[in-house]
């Protein structure tokens, strides 16, 4: 029965997070520290605003973008949402989500043009988002907690890691299509 060998691989991954974090760990930190201020900033901005004032902002928005019951339906949210005491909450997720899409924007439109002007960079890059479109969000939760610790970087990291591939695709798919002559 024990003449099967085992792989140390609970050993080899120790060995592997050690080593991350000893040369990268100082990294690491500085970029979590920084994520963290622009959490912290933005959660800051968005509840300094009266709620009031968010809800008719966004009443008018949902009204220009979407119609009149998009505009009903969110005012009807939003002071529900106010009206349960969870506004504050809300405004701390509305923060990452904000910080995530940001980041998602800055480094996947580049990726994106990259991988539509540059076929090389498309053979590698393809791959690489149809593996991480793959993987279940919560799997990229795990290796960011060792290097980020427990808070809202990581899981603000793993919103941006999922939520890229798309970005990045369009982007290409967006930029391939336009006709050569323009």
């Amino acid at each position: 029965m024990n003449s099967i060998p085992r792989l140390p691989l609970a050993r080899w991954t120790d060995d592997l997070i050690n080593y991350l974090q000893g040369h990268w760990g100082a990294s690491t930190q500085a970029f979590s520290d920084q994520m963290e201020s622009l959490i912290k900033g933005l959660q800051q901005l968005l509840i300094s605003i009266p709620p009031e004032l968010f809800i008719i902002v966004i009443a008018l928005l949902a009204w220009w973008l979407a119609g009149r019951k998009m505009a009903i339906f969110s005012v009807i949210g939003l002071f529900f949402i106010y009206n349960v005491k969870l506004w504050e909450v809300t405004m701390e997720t509305l923060s990452m989500v904000i910080a995530a899409v940001l980041l998602c924007a800055v480094v996947g439109i580049p990726l994106g043009i990259l991988s539509a002007k540059n076929l090389t960079a498309h053979r590698i890059i393809a791959p690489v988002l149809d593996f991480m479109q793959t993987l279940p969000a919560f799997v990229y939760l795990l290796p960011a907690i060792p290097f980020f610790g427990l808070g809202v970087v990581p899981g603000v990291l793993t919103t941006i890691i999922f939520a890229m591939p798309p970005v990045i695709r369009l982007t290409d798919l967006g930029l391939r299509q336009v006709p050569e002559e323009l």
